[in-house]
């Protein structure tokens, strides 16, 4: 599959968080969610739905297809371990922003490099 562009992942990213607390995700809440136009989300679902990433059609409610759901899940794992370097090893005040930008450049391999300093930093410094 191609690479999704940072726009993508974050849309991808969204509707899996709407997914997982009610079951699915609409345009509105994304709209809001993300800060943009409807008509930016829709787009943006058009392009999601055409890499088989989600279930989408107008006025029904957007589910994910298994791919889109392992992509979101890997989205959020990523998210999730740059925010815990920023915020609990560098200590940083805006750590979840600098992970949602990190998040969509980090390689797979250098992702696993931080997760490891974490987990070696924990043992040292716990």
């Amino acid at each position: 599959m191609e690479n999704l562009s940072k726009s993508q992942e974050d849309y991808l990213e969204e509707i899996y968080i709407q997914v997982l607390q009610k079951g699915h995700a609409k345009v509105t809440d994304i709209s809001e969610a993300l800060n943009v136009r409807k008509a930016s989300v829709t787009s943006a679902l058009n392009l999601l739905a055409a890499k088989k990433l989600i279930n989408y059609l107008p006025y029904l409610p957007i589910t994910l297809t298994d791919l889109g759901k392992q992509k979101a899940q890997n989205l959020l794992e990523k998210h999730k371990i740059l925010k815990e370097f920023f915020a609990e090893i560098l200590k940083l005040e805006n750590s979840d922003e600098i992970a949602c930008a990190t998040e969509h450049l980090i390689s797979d391999q250098n992702l696993e490099k931080i997760r490891q300093f974490i987990i070696c930093h924990k043992k040292n410094f716990s």
